[in-house]
């Protein structure tokens, strides 16, 4: 078991792959650094993702702690032959690489073709979405634990843009803000038509 500090860094893009990790508790964000220093967050890891199951020798992007998290590692050679004499969490783990596969291709749609609204829209129910996976029932609540800047960021949006909108949602009663870290969606069905181009 690894425990974090929020904002300690797990492994740089561009380390040698020698470990797989699973995260027990907590939150991170994978990110890359773009050519001029700029940062570009690719995604959010919460409890039950698998981080560095990797076919290259090297770690394609970075990956540091939101929140107080702790992970459970492996070391590759390890993991490789726990999948080989396990089918099951084989079958998992192609379960979770078309997943990420998915997302990827919404992320492409997200910050290519959607309005800052829908964009934020999007975020909240995908988080929401994921929660009540993990949960296995129908919720209202979900935690934000990247701040406004991480957001931006994923999103393709200025820290400014993210809290207009937050603002903007708030004051059409799609959504409460129980804490600066959790959200409680009070209308999901606008917030959907939203995220899809209809409610702005």
């Amino acid at each position: 078991m690894q425990r974090l500090e929020p904002a300690q860094p797990i492994f740089h893009e561009g380390d040698a792959v020698r470990r797989v990790f699973m995260l027990a508790h907590g939150s991170l964000k994978i990110y890359s650094l773009l050519a001029d220093g700029r940062r570009q967050i690719t995604g959010f890891m919460f409890p039950g993702d698998f981080l560095g199951v990797s076919i290259n020798d090297e770690y394609a992007f970075s990956a540091e702690a939101l929140a107080s998290s702790e992970l459970w590692w492996f070391t590759r050679d390890a993991f490789d032959r726990f999948v080989e004499s396990h089918p099951n969490v084989e079958r998992e783990l192609y379960r979770l690489a078309a997943h990420e596969l998915a997302a990827a291709q919404a992320q492409m749609v997200l910050l290519g073709r959607k309005t800052a609204a829908e964009r934020v829209a999007s975020f909240f129910l995908t988080l929401l979405e994921r929660r009540e996976l993990v949960e296995g029932e129908r919720l209202s609540e979900f935690d934000l634990p990247m701040g406004r800047l991480d957001v931006a960021d994923y999103l393709g949006l200025t820290k400014e843009t993210v809290s207009r909108m937050l603002a903007h949602l708030r004051d059409r009663n799609l959504i409460r803000l129980v804490r600066q870290d959790r959200i409680e969606v009070l209308d999901r069905d606008a917030l959907r038509d939203m995220a899809q181009g209809f409610g702005e």
